[in-house]
């Protein structure tokens, strides 16, 4: 079962993103890549509330996934998962809040 799948599965939630194959590419070519990759998808598409929603919950399977199989990778998107989360509650308002939310809820 692929990671979209997973999460589709566990949330009910069909990722519409690329951010899943984008990720998985990355891991190949180690952390530096990983991180660009986030910031790249999150510079883009931070202010694209269902994108930086499907973003962040990407970036918590992603931790979940490395979870004692590899430490440094799952400690690189939790630092990116925190940003991103904290980030989109300190400026998402109203309708947009409100969908981040309830999404990831």
């Amino acid at each position: 079962m692929t990671l979209d799948e997973a999460i589709e599965h566990a949330t009910g939630y069909h990722c519409t993103t690329t951010f899943v194959k984008d990720f998985d590419f990355a891991e190949h070519f180690g952390l530096d890549a990983v991180k660009d990759t986030y910031e790249r998808a999150f510079a883009e598409w931070k202010t694209n509330t269902k994108y930086l929603t499907e973003l962040v919950l990407v970036l918590n399977w992603k931790i979940w996934q490395w979870y004692e199989r590899n430490d440094d990778l799952a400690r690189l998107y939790d630092k990116l998962w925190r940003e991103a989360d904290c980030w989109a509650g300190e400026n998402l308002k109203g309708k947009d809040a409100e969908y981040y939310f309830r999404t990831l809820d």
